[in-house]
């Protein structure tokens, strides 16, 4: 049996981890969620994303990646989305990042 966790109030940092090339969400200083990226020139290729069981079913994979297309927006970068959360994301979100993915 999964022990989940809850929310324990705790604001979520999200945070560009660029020595592990990895965004991250974590609670109370533990890592819930990445992002796994490689940069190739001015494209970010988002290659893996997990949200630890633990954390499952409380959203925080989505705010996981749009902080990480935001950060990509904000930069002036593209996103190459070759892991299929983050597709499926983007694609969910078309207005606001359609315009990212080559």
């Amino acid at each position: 049996m999964k022990q989940q966790h809850q929310s324990t109030g705790a604001t979520p940092e999200l945070a560009n981890n660029t020595a592990q090339s990895r965004y991250e969400l974590r609670i109370d200083g533990q890592v819930a969620a990445y992002a796994q990226y490689r940069r190739e020139g001015d494209t970010i290729c988002f290659t893996h994303t997990e949200v630890d069981s633990a954390y499952e079913g409380q959203g925080l994979g989505s705010r996981l990646a749009a902080h990480a297309l935001d950060d990509v927006k904000s930069r002036g970068l593209r996103a190459d989305p070759r892991c299929e959360f983050m597709a499926n994301y983007i694609a969910k979100h078309e207005q606001e990042y359609g315009h990212l993915v080559q």
